[in-house]
């Protein structure tokens, strides 16, 4: 099976995923990297061994941002060979694109000519800050499961059970978790993670603001309590407590590279057709959530 190309964009303020997604795939320049403005994404780089570090089906080919001067620093730092003028330039080079960016409110503008010219595109979290307008960019999809979305700590291993965890809380009553900064981004790493753990629908929710904090209060059909809130000065860890009939456990998020990786790797396999599509109807679903809060 051949390698796919890809093509990513960014840059949007405080994130800084085209600079560690595409080291993932390509490998990095160590000395550029370093002076990159995200001092964390060299740290966990460097706690990796490459070349096998990387993944190995795919290879960021193009790379778009809104400055030039931007997209060159990302290029030298993580050996992306193309720099594009427009990101429409992508479509006829590229398998799939990597929408890198966590501004929701720009994501259907910035999507629509590649889904509507059939690419996979994978967009970064959350999709939307609603419902309604995660449903106007599903609406472009030329195929079912074009559109890959979520939180990569949907893959985090340390935000899933194991079954010696699972026997220990017996059956499960309660789970809270929590996140710093804004809800209406970062929300979905505790939303996504959470529902993971359960085999529910939700039934109500409930939500409460202050200046500083949101929380959002959601009972399943199957009787679990959930909550989540995002503390938006607060440092605090991304954690998720889990309480059953017979005890309780912490799950606190630890590795970003792997999580990312997985994530990643999810989408390629996807696009080759060896792993399923995402559903739709359960990335609604947490849009949903994200929308009460916000």
């Amino acid at each position: 099976m051949k390698a796919l190309k890809l093509g990513i964009i960014g840059l949007s303020e405080g994130n800084g995923h085209p600079y560690s997604w595409s080291a993932i795939f390509n490998d990095y320049d160590k000395e550029r990297m370093s002076r990159c403005p995200f001092p964390v994404i060299p740290g966990y780089l460097a706690d990796q061994h490459y070349p096998e570090a990387a993944i190995k089906n795919a290879k960021v080919t193009h790379i778009w941002t809104q400055s030039k001067n931007i997209s060159e620093d990302v290029a030298k730092a993580a050996y992306i060979p193309v720099i594009c003028e427009k990101m429409e330039e992508m479509i006829p080079c590229v398998d799939a694109i990597l929408l890198a960016r966590d501004d929701a409110e720009n994501h259907l503008s910035m999507v629509e000519p590649f889904l509507k010219a059939g690419l996979p595109v994978y967009i970064d979290k959350p999709i939307a800050y609603s419902v309604v307008e995660a449903e106007k960019i599903y609406a472009l999809e030329q195929y079912q499961g074009q559109i890959f979305t979520c939180s990569a700590l949907l893959y985090s291993k340390e935000l899933q059970l194991n079954q010696a965890q699972r026997d220990s809380l017996g059956e499960i009553l309660f789970i809270e978790s929590q996140v710093m900064k804004s809800w209406k981004k970062y929300a979905i790493h505790i939303i996504d993670p959470v529902l993971n753990l359960i085999n529910s629908k939700l039934h109500t929710s409930k939500v409460f603001k202050d200046e500083t904090t949101t929380k959002v209060e959601a009972s399943c059909e199957n009787g679990i309590e959930l909550s989540f809130t995002a503390h938006e000065v607060s440092q605090v860890p991304i954690e998720i407590r889990i309480f059953g009939t017979k005890g309780n456990v912490i799950l606190r998020f630890s590795d970003t590279f792997s999580a990312f990786k997985a994530a990643l790797q999810s989408f390629v396999n996807i696009v080759q057709g060896v792993e399923v599509a995402q559903d739709r109807n359960t990335v609604l679903e947490r849009i949903a959530i994200i929308e009460k809060g916000y």
